[in-house]
Parts: C-alpha cells; structure tokens; sequence
C-alpha cells in the first residue's frame, strides 16, 4: 500500500489506537457555551493542547518510531525539518527508542519550541530561512550521515495522527462540521480517513493562514502550486510548498477551505483563553478563527474545534492576550 492516508481500514485505525493509548490518554472533547455563544453553533474543541507535547504530533512520532523500528531495525537514527511540534514528536520517539534524532529548523524559530525539542533529546541544528528551506537541509544531512529522512507526511505518521480524529468521532458522532488547521497536511488528513473508516458525515473544512495559503489554492488550480512566503505568526501554518500526498487526499476529502489572517487568530486566541483558559499557538486557534468567519454556515450545529497546539513563546502570547498582533 501506498504511503498516503487514503485506504486505512477502521481495524488499522484502532490498532494504532491501540498503540498511541498505551503511551497516552486519550484528550477531552468539551462543550463550551462561552464559544458557542461566540458562533452561533454548539462548539466542542478537541483539546490536543493536552497531549504530550502540548501539540497533536506526538502520536504521529509514536506510530512512526514504531514503524521505523519494525521497518528498518538498524536505524541508527532520524533527521526531519520542523517549526516545532513535529520535531518535539519525532525527537520524544527516537530518543526513547535509542536512537538519534537531528532536527533542522530555520533561523529565527521559536526560541521555546527549539528548548523544548532539546530537552526531549534532539540534536538541533538552524538551517535556511523557512521551513522549507530546513527541509532541504534535513535531505542533504540524510545522505551525509546515514539518518532516515522523516518526511513532513508519511502513512505511518497519518495513522498516528488519526486517532485523536478517531476519539473525537467515537465521543460526538454527529457533528456536523470539523475545522481542521493545516499546515504540512497530516492533520486533515487523519481526519479525513477516520471520518470515512467510522463512515461519520461529517463536512470537514481545511483552514489555512491568509500568509501561507498553498493549500487552498492548490486545490481551487487543481494542482500545487506554491506561495512565494509563508510569513505568519501562526508557524504550524507557515508552509510554502504544499505536501503532494496531503494535498492529492485533501483536495479530494476536504468540504470546504478558509483562510484566516493573523489578526483574526490572534482575536481567536483571546476568545479562546477568556472562554476556556486555554493557551492556544497561532495554529491551535486557527480552527475557531474559521468558525467565526463562518457562523452563517453552522448556526446552531454540533461543530467541532481542533485546538491542535499551545506551544507559543511567552512573549508573543503576552502581546497577543493584552491585545497585539505579532508582526514578522
């Protein structure tokens, strides 16, 4: 089978429940009135700014390091590119496995996220000026010193992802609507196969930055197509070049798109920490930005919220909680 998300079966999905739920608990879905007042729809966010981590990528480095251990047993080692949680994930996996894991980031990346991948093991090195950039440096230092390249997107990571999609439908089978932030596209995409593996009918709507909007307009072109920056705040969004295999499942899976500019993240995050006392990062309210852009649409449905991420330095989420917008 192909590495996409496309084909998981309903007992693949529960299998690596299985896996990610012997390292973690499952995260809370809560209703919260405060948000649903702001809507107009009943909202239920789906807390991954509760997982290991503080960021829903920690089960894609569970199920991968599982795969890649099963796969390849003389690994010595991982290299990936990140702005963050994905290299907090794949550095927390290899390093319990006894293995290497060198994680590229460019110049400029958040100060705390970069602590954080250090403290969960990872030999940390600055490279270009963008996460596209790193991830040219990633290849090359592949090569070099005979790591195993961890892609942005992989099938093994995909099913990670999943489960925390898997829970949230298992929990609320009848929402009508999921904002799903997307950056590199693992997100989406989980959702995507547990909704048709659960066979939920759920319209599932891709949120991109106003500043990094490669995904939406791949899919209004028919093909990808790349942004000339990806200057936003929100670093789990800033991709330029879409991910091919995401955008080959989203651009067939997804409902609808939205973009959502800095400031309106910025005004979700605030909405956010009054209403539930949650810190989001620029990506983990993305998802209610959109749904405030979109309240005629869901006007008294059952909507769901992936609160994907807090990890925002302290700096940014003091500006933004007193009213600012960080500029880049």
């Amino acid at each position: 089978m192909s590495d996409s998300a496309s084909g998981f079966s309903k007992a693949e999905l529960f299998d690596a429940c299985e896996w990610v739920h012997a390292q973690m608990p499952a995260t809370p879905l809560h209703f919260w009135p405060q948000l649903s007042t702001a809507t107009g729809a009943r909202v239920w966010i789906k807390h991954e700014n509760h997982a290991p981590t503080g960021a829903f990528k920690v089960r894609g480095g569970m199920t991968f390091i599982g795969w890649l251990r099963r796969s390849h047993p003389d690994c010595p080692g991982i290299v990936t590119a990140t702005r963050g949680n994905h290299g907090q994930s794949q550095a927390r996996a290899a390093t319990a496995a006894g293995m290497r894991a060198v994680i590229f980031v460019p110049h400029g990346n958040s100060i705390e996220k970069n602590a954080a991948m250090r403290a969960y093991g990872a030999d940390l090195r600055e490279a270009g000026q963008d996460f596209d950039e790193a991830r040219q440096a990633a290849m090359r230092v592949a090569d070099e010193e005979g790591l195993f390249l961890v892609p942005p997107f992989h099938r093994a990571i995909v099913r990670g992802v999943a489960t925390y999609a898997v829970e949230m439908f298992q929990a609320k089978p009848d929402l009508h609507t999921v904002y799903v932030p997307i950056g590199c596209g693992s997100g989406i995409c989980g959702v995507i196969a547990a909704r048709d593996a659960l066979g939920v009918r759920t319209r599932i709507v891709g949120v991109v930055s106003t500043e990094a909007q490669g995904a939406l307009l791949s899919v209004k072109a028919g093909r990808v197509v790349e942004t000339p920056s990806a200057k936003t705040f929100a670093d789990g969004l800033a991709v330029r070049i879409p991910v091919p295999e995401a955008y080959e499942i989203y651009s067939r899976g997804a409902d609808d798109f939205i973009a959502v500019s800095d400031h309106e993240i910025a005004d979700a995050m605030r909405l956010l920490h009054r209403a539930t006392h949650n810190l989001a990062e620029g990506a983990g309210a993305a998802a209610l930005a959109a749904a405030l852009k979109d309240k005629d649409r869901i006007a008294g449905r059952d909507v769901g919220i992936v609160l994907s991420g807090a990890n925002i330095d302290a700096e940014w989420a003091s500006m933004i909680l007193a009213g600012g917008t960080p500029a880049l």
